[in-house]
């Protein structure tokens, strides 16, 4: 009887369209956002920011976007990590050539220029779809590889393309610490996660899935295909200034497939089962083989990382292609009839 919306009678049509509708998904997800945003700055280590917290939230954010385009729009991307370097080599060239500049302002403008090539290379996207769709993205991947190993310019003449900015602090307080950047990119997570929840709510997002479901009929009833393929795109802009090779693009691409694609809760989930995985098979393939005498190195645990990562997208694809989001969904439907059968 915890779980129940009878008697929560909507007044307005505000109301029934809340994000929330249930008090009780409210409250969770307030007391979620409360332990993440207070609780685990108090409590948490460094190894668990550095290891678990800062790159589920980075991850988290570039799901959204990729979340976005393929699971709402329905077109499909290899070249996320392409754009999420362009972000971030951006945020950071605004960060080192223009004195004073404001951190938040140089993520922004970072966005900003992601944005700009997202929409290029979205342009075939006009013509083409499927593979020759997933190609095209592919090409911009191998693309910005090349142009951030080669055009020094771009790594403000770094030889090996790796860059990094000290000294950075937001509206006067110092982002040296993991605690810091961890509150830093959760703040950043949650308004984007807002704003992704309204958009697909939106008539941009109701435009986004009937060109999914079936684009010559959205073209029929006078949703523009070119505006709403571009906006898609438009969405794939991040900031990890970290790797952005292939691996990052499919690693994303696994994330929101695990997680469930047309879902913003899939890009949490697929972003915390990507995040967690590699650690808890690290802990725990040594300590299994310690058991049956066998040896487990790195590369051994590096392997059946990526076969557990095919059998679980097979898996997905096959019996649940809304992935996790849809299971918790599913847990939920049955906790509103508890204790009665379904």
């Amino acid at each position: 009887m915890l779980y129940r919306e009878n008697g929560q009678f909507k007044t307005s049509y505000r109301a029934d369209q809340q994000i929330f509708p249930i008090l009780q998904d409210r409250i969770a997800i307030l007391a979620i956002v409360a332990v993440a945003v207070v609780g685990l700055p108090l409590f948490a280590s460094d190894y668990l920011f550095r290891a678990i917290l800062i790159p589920f939230a980075i991850l988290a954010i570039a799901a959204l976007g990729l979340n976005i385009l393929v699971g709402y729009c329905g077109q499909i991307s290899l070249g996320t990590g392409a754009f999420m370097a362009v972000g971030a080599y951006a945020a950071y060239n605004f960060t080192v050539r223009i004195p004073g500049m404001p951190l938040l302002a140089a993520l922004l403008l970072g966005g900003v220029c992601a944005t700009a090539v997202g929409v290029a290379f979205g342009i075939p996207s006009l013509r083409i779809r499927g593979l020759y769709l997933a190609v095209a993205t592919l090409a911009a991947q191998f693309f910005v590889e090349w142009a951030f190993l080669r055009i020094k310019w771009l790594t403000n003449d770094s030889t090996s393309g790796s860059v990094a900015v000290g000294s950075l602090s937001v509206l006067g307080v110092p982002i040296d610490s993991p605690v810091a950047k961890y509150v830093l990119c959760m703040a950043i997570l949650i308004v984007f996660a807002l704003l992704a929840k309204n958009l697909v709510r939106s008539h941009i997002g109701r435009e986004w899935m009937a060109i999914r479901d079936m684009d010559v009929a959205a073209a029929v009833i006078g949703i523009r295909p070119v505006y709403a393929k571009l906006t898609a795109f438009a969405h794939l802009g991040s900031w990890e200034p970290a790797a952005f090779g292939i691996e990052r693009s499919f690693q994303l691409l696994f994330m929101i497939i695990i997680g469930g694609l047309g879902s913003i809760m899939g890009s949490f989930f697929g972003a915390a089962f990507i995040t967690i995985l590699p650690i808890v098979l690290n802990r725990t393939l040594p300590a299994f083989g310690d058991v049956f005498g066998l040896h487990v190195d790195t590369a051994l645990v590096s392997h059946f990382e990526s076969m557990i990562f095919g059998v679980l997208i097979v898996f997905f694809l096959i019996v649940e292609p809304h992935g996790l989001a849809r299971l918790w969904s599913t847990a939920k439907e049955k906790l509103r009839l508890w204790p009665f059968p379904h």
